[in-house]
């Protein structure tokens, strides 16, 4: 290839299916291991444990680990310290986003195998061979850790995720249509088009725009009733691994730009946002970056699916706007400082994106 691109795909085996707890022995079987660490939350595991009584033979010592609710560089050190002390050859991480990326920091730390089982369809971080870092008091830590190792297994029984809050799987449709919209201008120039794992990844991002506004009110309402519907499970499909697809054939050049850019900042510089999700944040996101390339007419296409599902437009709607100077200078410098950013083929300074927020709400407040 002719561009600095490095392929990670995804889990070396997934199975999305009501059935796919049932391979975990053959799956184990290939690495032999002795004992096995699971990491858990707490609701989260309440969820699984009855799906996963039977799963494991009487030949491997399990052991139970609860997290401390947030992926951070301690809590990754403390269990990869017990995975050590331990002497665990396996690991198998239950339970959401954060979770899941706990699981591969743990796991790259301590250098061990390890599996997924999400019980959330609200991200790609079960797929994905990064971890997004946060502090224990839950702000960002504006660092993503990136790995060249993933999962051995992504298993999935849609009976664990259907029955999850619906707030969580509507913030990862949100979270996936920003795989489209980061990623547009950057795919479209020539020289990707041209490259055969960058021109797969644009088109995975598109899949990911499509399905979404054509089926994910329809899986959305279908999650409500308890429906594990063919549009539920195409919709949390995407969200899980497609979505997670499109980095892993495109790597930096389709992974993230400004939209998760600017979830980083609020998160890092606005603790009264904390009770928004992140995909909530990222939905904010791909307006301002819309914003900023001056696409108004695809914001006023947005707006009405936005206002379907409930999502922030503006910073005013999430009750933090007008931003002291001092702010929104912090915001816009730690937006401005990611090299991501500057992956776009337009020029971006500080700025033009200060502009381009004022500009934001202005236009969704008239």
């Amino acid at each position: 290839m002719s561009i600095d691109l490095s392929v990670k795909v995804g889990p070396q085996f997934y199975r999305y299916n009501e059935d796919a707890f049932e391979f975990i022995p053959n799956i184990l079987n290939e690495y032999k291991p002795r004992r096995i660490l699971i990491i858990h939350g707490t609701i989260s595991w309440t969820k699984a444990q009855p799906f996963l009584k039977k799963v494991f033979p009487d030949q491997y010592e399990l052991y139970y680990q609860e997290y401390s609710g947030e992926c951070s560089y301690s809590e990754g050190e403390r269990l990869a310290n017990i995975i050590n002390s331990k002497n665990i050859d396996f690991v198998i991480g239950v339970g959401g986003g954060k979770l899941a990326d706990l699981t591969l920091y743990t796991c790259h730390l301590a250098n061990v195998p390890f599996g997924v089982i999400p019980t959330l369809a609200s991200n790609c971080a079960s797929w994905t061979p990064l971890s997004v870092m946060y502090k224990e008091n839950g702000l960002a830590e504006g660092k993503t850790e990136h790995v060249n190792r993933q999962a051995v297994f992504l298993l999935i029984n849609p009976k664990l995720v259907i029955d999850a809050p619906v707030n969580y799987f509507i913030a990862g449709i949100a979270d996936t249509l920003a795989k489209w919209y980061e990623s547009d201008m950057i795919l479209e120039q020539q020289k990707f088009i041209e490259e055969p794992f960058a021109d797969m990844a644009r088109y995975a991002a598109l899949m990911c725009k499509n399905k979404i506004l054509s089926e994910a009110n329809t899986a959305i309402l279908d999650m409500k009733n308890g429906v594990a519907s063919k549009e539920f499970l195409h919709v949390s499909e995407i969200v899980i691994g497609i979505a997670g697809l499109v980095g892993g054939l495109g790597g930096k050049y389709a992974r993230n730009t400004v939209a998760h850019s600017m979830h980083d900042a609020l998160s890092a510089s606005l603790p009264e946002l904390h009770d928004f999700l992140h995909g909530e944040k990222v939905a904010y996101g791909i307006l301002f970056q819309l914003a900023l390339e001056g696409e108004w007419e695809v914001i006023d296409e947005l707006i009405p699916f936005y206002t379907s599902l409930n999502l922030p437009k503006s910073l005013t709607e999430m009750n933090v706007y007008p931003l002291s100077k001092e702010k929104q200078k912090e915001i816009i410098y730690l937006i401005n400082k990611k090299k991501k950013v500057h992956l776009l083929p337009i020029e971006i300074n500080e700025e033009k994106l200060s502009k381009a927020l004022n500009e934001l709400e202005n236009y969704i407040n008239k």
